[in-house]
């Protein structure tokens, strides 16, 4: 069985194989997409990169100075004495004035003209740093017994390289602006001892480790320019999402009051309609009964006939449409009152028994006991009774049955059911049914067609109901319209409802 949800149709024939799409959003976001792909260079990202070297260097203010504070404790231990205290202080002021100058930097912030003034400043901060580094490889205390003293001093070298790469990324040419003179100092004074295969290994480590540093820099900089980009593009992306959104909004919040003004105009314009329709269809049947006297041309008392079936067919047409105009405009009131759904579909059939019977098509009515009565509107369910079953009367062939069920839901609510035996429905022609004006392809064919505002109307009166309306149809087997109603509007534990279900039940 294909079954579809009436809610989810629109009130305008559309395709419902076509999956619907905003054509001017789309294209608002893929044009966004397409410039900010083209426009990720780093030149836009100064700004950011060395904020984020700021950063860095306040987080990050005590790491070197803590290597240094070590290394200058573990040397004391080893007989350096003085120098490496004066190394130590002068080495770990120098940082301290780089983290001061990223501080005060953070406070008074970076504006787009200082950005390469900044940069110069930092440069030449870490290029001072570099002159401790230049002093601790200077130092030399032969008297202190440790032979591998300039092996040390690589490895802590290279060790504050490492550190310096990683944390001032950001600002990629740190590494070599800091480091190149301690490691042109390192290689000067072991010019003498390069045929040591030790001192010469050291020397190659400290060039590698230079560039390899500086490489590292480099990718990371790269990868925190890139990481910037994304979410520049993210961000400009989301911007150009709500501008395409607050258009899309605006368009259908206009469309929904050009259909709200359409609907109350509708409403409003009944008995404007109506008055020269009924005169109409008054004097063509007085014309056509001739109650004025005979007329001798039978083409005309034909003709009379002829506009009172259209004037009909015309009146039927504008109650169907004002009646929907009216509930989409909200003008529709529900005289609701405890009935019993089951007299209300007796009631429907009874009128259309003599419809049937032209085709010979049985009704079979299929009712539960115990039924109660519920709060709804007498003529509203009246007309959805009577639009179901007119269109399962339209559709059964000749000879077939049409099946009326009334019961309780799970949920403790009622139902009622028409199920005819006629051609059934496609599955992707239930929605076009459902909508407004919308006909079947079955139904166009069909010699007997109507307006396309039977089931919308009765739609829409059952969701005024709070209820919902489902089609199931099968090809060549049948359709069934159900409509349920929500339990809060069963009236139970009443004496006068309790009396009903018996008597219901007694009969």
């Amino acid at each position: 069985m294909a079954l579809l949800d009436a809610s989810h149709a629109d009130k305008n024939i559309v395709d419902r194989r076509k999956q619907s799409r905003n054509r001017d959003m789309s294209v608002v976001v893929r044009s966004a997409r397409d410039r900010l792909m083209q426009h990720t260079k780093t030149e836009r990202f100064d700004r950011e990169l060395l904020f984020m070297h700021t950063r860095a260097l306040i987080v990050n203010a005590a790491t070197i100075p803590l290597l240094i504070a070590i290394v200058t404790v573990t040397s004391i231990f080893a007989g350096f004495g003085q120098q490496m205290i004066a190394w130590a202080c002068f080495g770990i002021g120098l940082y301290a004035l780089l983290g001061l100058l990223a501080r005060q930097i953070d406070r008074s912030g970076i504006r787009d003209d200082q950005i390469r003034q900044w940069q110069l400043v930092y440069l030449s901060g870490h290029f001072l740093t570099g002159i401790g580094w230049t002093y601790f490889i200077l130092i030399d205390c032969a008297q202190c017994g440790v032979s591998q003293f300039s092996i040390i001093k690589a490895v802590v070298l290279i060790l504050a390289m490492a550190i310096t790469a990683v944390f001032t990324s950001a600002l990629r040419t740190t590494v070599p602006v800091a480091f190149l003179l301690p490691v042109v100092a390192y290689i000067s004074t072991a010019w003498d001892s390069l045929a040591n295969p030790v001192q010469a290994t050291m020397v190659v480590m400290l060039l590698a480790g230079l560039t390899f540093f500086y490489l590292v820099a480099t990718r990371l900089n790269y990868s925190v320019v890139l990481t910037l980009a994304l979410q520049a593009e993210k961000d400009a992306l989301i911007a150009e999402l709500e501008t395409a959104n607050a258009m899309s909004d605006e368009g259908r919040r206009r469309a929904e009051e050009a259909n709200l003004a359409k609907s109350r105009f509708l409403a409003s314009m009944s008995h404007e309609l109506r008055t020269p329709l009924n005169a109409i269809l008054g004097f063509s049947e007085v014309m056509a009964k001739e109650v004025l006297g005979p007329i001798e041309n039978g083409t005309y008392r034909e003709y009379a006939g002829d506009i009172h079936a259209s004037g009909e067919h015309l009146l039927n047409l504008i109650n169907e449409i004002l009646d929907l105009s009216r509930i989409e405009a909200g003008r529709h009131s529900l005289s609701e009152e405890p009935l019993m759904l089951t007299d209300v579909a007796n009631e429907c059939i009874r009128m259309m028994t003599l419809k049937a019977r032209n085709k010979n098509i049985t009704i079979i009515s299929q009712f539960e006991y115990g039924m109660l009565p519920m709060m709804a509107d007498e003529r509203s369910l009246r007309q959805i009774l009577l639009n179901l079953m007119a269109n399962a009367v339209k559709f059964t062939p000749a000879n077939g049955k049409m099946h009326v069920k009334i019961g309780w839901t799970a949920g403790g609510g009622q139902y009622l059911s028409v199920r005819d035996t006629g051609p059934g429905i496609p599955a992707d022609e239930i929605p076009v049914v459902l909508s407004a004006f919308g006909q079947g392809s079955i139904a166009i064919k069909s010699a007997e067609q109507g307006t396309g505002l039977g089931l919308p109307i009765v739609q829409a009166l059952v969701h005024v109901h709070d209820g919902e309306f489902h089609l199931f149809s099968k090809l060549r087997e049948g359709t069934e319209a159900l409509a349920t109603f929500p339990r809060s509007r069963v009236v139970s534990g009443s004496p006068k409802s309790r009396l009903a279900a018996q008597k219901q039940k007694v009969s």
